[in-house]
Order: structure tokens, then sequence, then C-alpha cells
């Protein structure tokens, strides 16, 4: 059995998934019982529980947007043991209007694998507001 990647490199490696849409790869960095924290009062924001509650909230993403979410660039990923902090810039948009804003991904990682993520926003009420 090969070693787990570091929590760094694991990171590194959902961010380039993402990237390249490469769902298979993500999913393989996801732990199981994933917590994702959805920041915001909006009508996404809660926490979701496990791998299909994650893809779920991808595909309404991807669905509110019509296809346009993305991060575009991720500026400095920093490891702190088991806990690595992203800082990044995304954008979506739709008939409503868009966004574009600069955003810091928490993640906690245990044995290569991705745990709990906490998201924070620029301007969480502008993403609130986009997400309906």
């Amino acid at each position: 059995m090969s070693k787990p990647l570091t929590p760094l490199a694991t990171v590194e490696a959902y961010f380039a998934s993402l990237a390249t849409g490469d769902f298979a790869r993500l999913g393989s960095l996801l732990a199981d019982d994933i917590v994702w924290h959805q920041p915001g009062q909006g009508a996404l924001s809660k926490s979701y529980r496990g791998k299909d509650e994650v893809f779920a909230l991808f595909g309404k993403f991807m669905e509110i947007s019509g296809g346009t979410f993305k991060i575009h660039a991720v500026d400095s990923v920093m490891a702190n043991r088991d806990v690595v902090a992203a800082t990044l810039a995304f954008s979506a948009s739709n008939a409503r209007g868009q966004i574009s804003m600069k955003g810091v991904d928490v993640m906690r990682v245990e044995n290569g694998l991705i745990k709990e993520v906490h998201l924070f926003s620029s301007d969480q009420a502008a993403e609130d507001a986009f997400w309906v």
C-alpha cells in the first residue's frame, strides 16, 4: 500500500482536479464522511455531510451558475500539520448577475483525505444573494 499524500499535496491535488474537471480524482481525495461547511445565510448555506451531499452541492453550483462557476486563481496553499489554508479567487454568473471575489478555504486532512472544509468569502452577502 502506498503512503498517503501529505496534507499539502492532498489539497494541491484537490485544486488541480477541480481545475481539470477530474471528478474521479477529486472524489478519491475526499473522505467518505467529509463535512463541508458552506458559509453565510443563503439558500445553500449549511453543513454538508458525506461525499454524496458535497457532490450534490457542487452540482447546485453548476446548475445555478449555468456551468460558469470557476476557481480561477489559487494564490497560496499553506499547511500547518493537518490543516491547510488556500487563498483563492472565484467567479460565477447567471441571468440575474455575477459574482467575482476572493476567498479562503481551510481544510483538515487525515491520512491523505480531506475530512473537513470551512470556506470564507470576501463578500458573503453578495455570495448569499447569488446562490438562490
